[in-house]
């Protein structure tokens, strides 16, 4: 299994794009690039805060990417680039797919304190 590190996200409200997959293994170096490629472009988009995403050995994947508006997130969808990778996603890359749009209203974080050495 594969992770990214976990984002940093602002304060509330803000968005969630949920995306999950079943990867058909097929290309799977194109896959790579232009999963690559998305996250450069994706970072430099108005309104972009992070994402999270993860893939077992079956080829189940979530991605979970956040952005501070409707608007961003429309704004994503329709760029050019996107555009030809969502079409690739569903002519070659995966068998099945679900898209989620959220508000967050509620968050919350812990992680393990960081020692301090004397």
């Amino acid at each position: 299994m594969t992770m990214t590190r976990l984002a940093d996200t602002p304060e509330l409200p803000y968005f969630a794009v949920i995306f999950t997959s079943q990867a058909s293994q097929a290309d799977t170096a194109g896959y790579m690039r232009t999963a690559q490629h998305m996250l450069e472009l994706a970072e430099r988009q108005l309104g972009y805060l992070g994402v999270e995403e993860t893939r077992d050995e079956d080829g189940v994947g979530i991605t979970v990417a956040y952005w501070q508006s409707h608007e961003a997130i429309e704004a994503w969808k329709k760029q050019a680039d996107h555009l030809d990778a969502q079409r690739l996603g569903r002519e070659r890359w995966y068998n099945a797919f679900r898209l989620r749009i959220t508000r967050v209203e509620r968050a919350t974080a812990w992680a393990v304190p960081k020692s301090s050495s004397i």
